[in-house]
């Protein structure tokens, strides 16, 4: 199976809008957004899903979606998190989304 994030993102041959970065992890805005406010986080190292992360990485990462959804919250008055398993997960490369607004597609 294809991994997005590794193949296209990490790649560079998807050209991404950075949100925020550090060594491990990385915060952009959705290339194809569903929501108004649509940010993506990802690990830059492959992990398929939230059930294989490391302590230490999932740290990092929440420390990451947590200033990611403080600017969204702030900004909008609302925002959501989420992560998908098995079938409810395109890329089988773990990802947050950080959302915010009424569903646009």
């Amino acid at each position: 199976m294809s991994d997005f994030y590794c193949e296209k993102v990490f790649s560079g041959r998807t050209p991404v809008e950075k949100i925020l970065e550090t060594e491990n992890v990385l915060a952009y805005h959705h290339t194809r957004p569903f929501w108004p406010v649509h940010i993506v986080v990802v690990p830059k190292q492959h992990v398929a899903s939230v059930l294989e992360v490391d302590n230490d990485l999932l740290v990092e990462i929440f420390d990451v979606i947590k200033q990611v959804a403080a600017k969204v919250y702030q900004e909008n008055g609302a925002a959501r998190v989420l992560t998908n398993l098995g079938e409810y997960q395109d890329s089988k490369h773990l990802h947050f989304h950080v959302l915010s607004g009424d569903k646009i597609r």
